[in-house]
């Protein structure tokens, strides 16, 4: 007769053997291209996730920015479902009626234009790179500027646009076009214009390396620039992007400070870019991208320039039309600034009571970095990064993050999480930074 002893011990040998044999066929069959968190999860609710054990973590990682409704949302799978049911691809041969629409909602919450759908955000940013390409041809130009520390994306091009040296390591020679200055500095980007250069790429905050926001006067002078020299004004909103800061987009969030700036009839700052892309968020969790290109320079792609297979079928834009209808029903874009405005205020006082531990809080609405001190005793000893000691940390008090640039952490959850679930979020980040301050 079994004991309930031996029954435990049954389900533990059970669930080990299963997680060895999880590993070992990642290990033998899945490129190493990840050096993945020992974490195996099994499924997910909401702002929550479970491992393969039964243990339960508050998402604040979001899939990195990409769940923007949570985990399982009923409406999500209500849209597969169905749409699953009648339509699943066609290829872009043919109209289908979903992607006209998805196309519409995205110009009615930027400004006039057109809308390109591809199935990522690296594919949105190679959108961008050729639009700019086609812009300057004519004139013999080719070249865009990014910044420094910046990042759009693992395809050839895209990690030449990257301001970052690690991402380019082993694929010499780059692509050629690309060039760097540093971010925030409008005079450095004007020093680095030539006659060559076509177009300017920034992303409004820098995510990856760590939660860097653009200031009002930058944005509106890289327009003014742009429109001084006949340049295309680009903005990769791929991960700050679809609601994250409170707006559709980080830009409009960001001029929205400007002061003597001219409103809207909403009341808000006007800027308008030239291109943007998008993804992540825009499906919740299903694979979709895209970028939006002002009226004005939308027939440079003509038919035959640019072309994807599987960019806006009607399963992915069902999906990603439903989210709009969730966001806007619910007041979603209201909640990540609220929430996101309570979670800076609380994560601020951490760091004014944890000032040797937290260097810095950095955010608008639901992106948001915390900057450890990388000298500290805590982090000694180890050779993973300070922001890798802090995630897995934070994995063993119940919490997801994700690590940016050698020492900053950042939040970026579902845009429903709740102020409970927030609590919940900073107790857990509390008593890992009050840990560490020993």
């Amino acid at each position: 007769m079994k004991t309930e002893e031996n029954v435990q011990r049954s389900t533990l040998d059970t669930q080990h053997r299963t997680q060895n044999s999880v590993r070992e066929t990642f290990e033998k069959f899945v490129v190493p291209s990840y050096a993945r968190f020992d974490l195996m999860l099994d499924r997910g609710e909401g702002s929550y996730v479970w491992d393969i054990d039964g243990g339960r973590y508050l998402d604040l990682a979001g899939g990195i920015a990409v769940c923007s409704l949570g985990h399982a949302h009923p409406e999500i799978t209500k849209a597969l479902t169905e749409q699953s049911r009648k339509l699943i691809h066609v290829s872009n041969l043919y109209y289908n009626e979903l992607q006209g629409r998805l196309a519409k909602r995205i110009v009615d919450l930027i400004a006039p234009g057109r809308v390109f759908f591809c199935n990522s955000g690296a594919e949105a940013n190679e959108g961008l790179f050729k639009l700019a390409r086609k812009f300057g041809h004519d004139d013999g130009r080719f070249e865009m500027i990014t910044t420094l520390d910046s990042f759009h994306g693992r395809t050839l091009a895209g990690i030449a646009a990257t301001g970052q040296e690690k991402v380019k390591k082993g694929f010499e020679p780059p692509v050629a076009g690309f060039k760097h200055v540093a971010f925030n500095d409008l005079e450095a980007m004007q020093r680095a214009i030539t006659p060559q250069t076509a177009a300017i790429l920034i992303e409004p905050i820098q995510g990856e390396s760590g939660i860097t926001i653009a200031t009002p006067e930058y944005l509106l002078g890289l327009r003014k620039l742009c429109d001084e020299r006949d340049l295309l004004l680009l903005f990769d909103e791929v991960q700050a992007g679809h609601f994250r800061t409170g707006k559709f987009q980080s830009w409009q969030r960001i001029v929205e400070q400007a002061s003597g700036l001219q409103r809207n009839r909403d009341g808000c700052a006007t800027l308008v870019p030239d291109g943007v892309s998008m993804a992540k968020s825009l499906g919740g969790g299903f694979p979709i991208g895209a970028f939006w290109v002002r009226e004005k320079y939308a027939k440079l792609l003509s038919p035959g320039t640019h072309a994807s297979t599987f960019g806006g079928t009607p399963l992915a834009c069902a999906v990603a039309l439903t989210i709009l209808d969730v966001i806007e029903r619910d007041g979603l874009a209201t909640n990540a600034w609220r929430i996101g405005v309570f979670l800076m205020s609380a994560l601020q006082n951490l760091q004014q009571k944890f000032p040797r531990v937290l260097r810095a809080v950095r955010g608008f609405g639901l992106i948001i970095g915390l900057e450890f001190e990388p000298k500290l005793l805590a982090f000694a000893g180890e050779e993973r990064s300070p922001a890798t000691q802090v995630v897995n940390r934070l994995h063993k008090a119940g919490v997801l993050t994700v690590p940016a640039a050698n020492s900053v952490v950042r939040l970026l959850p579902a845009l429903n999480l709740s102020q409970r679930q927030a609590e919940e979020g900073l107790r857990a980040i509390e008593k890992v930074i009050a840990a560490m301050n020993g």
